[in-house]
């Protein structure tokens, strides 16, 4: 697919399309509202437009940065980033996908993560999602798509006054 290639989904309007310059105050906003509200990053505090702007220009078309429109409004958004910066590692990304907290459960995330996903074939070789223990929700999205669970890394984390155990799923391309 190319890079401006444009799905667009079945319900109310829903674009999916690579994320530009103009949606980051869309971008930073979803994030910092998990980042502050949930356990889906382990950000502590809400991170800069300026800091999305630099993580939003280390992204390029096979690893890339999308955002759900839905009717003109940024709903969500998903990316494909690098694992680690050893040259071994570049055809594995880590996949990140965040929903505005009034578009959750509309299939906004699915729809993300299928594009990603078909965007990463023929280019990429695994993604990793590293999902925090007890989101169900994350985890059966990552079933149906086909992920796989292959490890988890014990109290990895320490937010909300407690350790966290992060689950590691795995898609082979």
């Amino acid at each position: 697919m190319s890079d401006i290639h444009e799905t667009m989904k079945s319900q109310s309007a829903l674009l999916i399309r690579r994320a530009e310059e103009k949606d980051i105050p869309a971008i930073t906003s979803i994030y910092n509202e998990a980042v502050l509200n949930t356990a889906a990053t382990f950000h502590l505090e809400p991170v800069t437009r300026e800091e999305r702007a630099m993580w939003l220009a280390r992204h390029d078309a096979v690893r890339p940065v999308l955002v759900a429109e839905t009717d003109g409004v940024i709903s969500g958004w998903g990316s494909l980033s690098r694992w680690n910066p050893k040259q071994a590692y570049d055809g594995t990304v880590e996949l990140s996908v965040y929903v505005d907290r009034q578009a959750r459960g509309a299939g906004i995330g699915k729809a993300l993560m299928e594009e990603l996903i078909n965007r990463g074939r023929g280019k990429l070789h695994t993604i990793i999602s590293l999902i925090t223990e007890g989101n169900e929700v994350s985890m059966k999205l990552h079933r149906q798509l086909g992920f796989e669970q292959t490890g988890i890394i014990r109290e990895a984390g320490f937010k909300f006054d407690q350790f966290l155990d992060v689950t590691v799923w795995q898609l082979m391309l």
